[in-house]
């Protein structure tokens, strides 16, 4: 990607507080990490919305860490680049499951906000899969009121939502496999059912700027994965250097539930 490829991507994003349709990997490559997290569910059980399993997993991490990824996501918060979390989102065939209109900002108890989460799909992300919707401009608009409803198909924690969006405005996020889509944690996005015989399987990564820390918890844990942390807010992940180290599994489910008492209170 060229550095005028990436100024217009830091241009739309700033517009629009997202941009989606940007080549990350191959089909094949798509596919070759597809395949390892489906054989590594095997053993695991499911890894739908499993919290930080690039300390599990060799290939989130992988991913996560990739030159041109970092280089998209320095053009949005700057050069000092913290991974936080890496999560699977996968809605099964003909699956209820949806994703009711939300900031994602609006869980993870940050100071600041300079923060961008990229969505990349290991298989395609279609509207009859459920693929996401994004309103362009948003973000600028700072936390919105959330509604919590009651929906047992919800797939948000919390099954919050933010009422009455107009959706004439939303975005359509169609994904190959291989491609991501980045957003700001302000933007207010959603997802449908998948009513396609596919799975819909996507990584979720969050990046952080080094300055922001937590405000819910003592503590909270990320990765430096790009320039220097002269801050030091969070304790240090430790990567997945083999797949589902029990050691490292153990700690992953301490993590996880770190992450969902921040995520359950507001």
């Amino acid at each position: 990607m060229t550095d005028t490829d990436l100024q217009q991507l830091r241009y739309n994003y700033q517009r629009d507080g997202f941009v989606s349709g940007v080549d990350i990997i191959s089909d094949s490559d798509a596919l070759r990490h597809r395949t390892a997290m489906e054989t590594a569910e095997a053993s695991f059980g499911s890894f739908h919305y499993a919290g930080k399993v690039h300390t599990i997993l060799r290939s989130p991490y992988e991913l996560a860490t990739l030159p041109n990824v970092l280089d998209i996501a320095e053009q949005f918060i700057g050069p000092n680049i913290l991974l936080y979390s890496a999560t699977y989102i996968i809605k099964e065939p003909d699956s209820s499951a949806f994703v009711s209109w939300h900031q994602d900002l609006t869980y993870w108890g940050f100071s600041h906000d300079d923060q961008v989460s990229m969505w990349l799909s290991l298989s395609p992300a279609t509207v009859q899969s459920g693929c996401m919707r994004m309103i362009p401009g948003s973000h600028v608009r700072g936390r919105m009121h959330h509604e919590k409803i009651d929906s047992e198909s919800n797939v948000l924690f919390n099954s919050q939502t933010v009422e009455n969006v107009n959706e004439d405005e939303a975005v359509v996020c169609a994904l190959q496999a291989g491609q991501a889509s980045f957003h700001h944690g302000w933007t207010l996005h959603s997802s449908g059912a998948n009513d396609s015989d596919e799975r819909r399987i996507g990584l979720n990564v969050q990046y952080l700027a080094t300055h922001m820390r937590q405000t819910k918890e003592k503590w909270d844990s990320a990765i430096l994965v790009r320039g220097s942390d002269d801050y030091m807010n969070f304790a240090e992940d430790i990567p997945a250097t083999s797949d589902l180290d029990p050691v490292a599994v153990a700690r992953q489910k301490e993590l996880q539930e770190h992450y969902r008492r921040i995520a359950g209170t507001t």
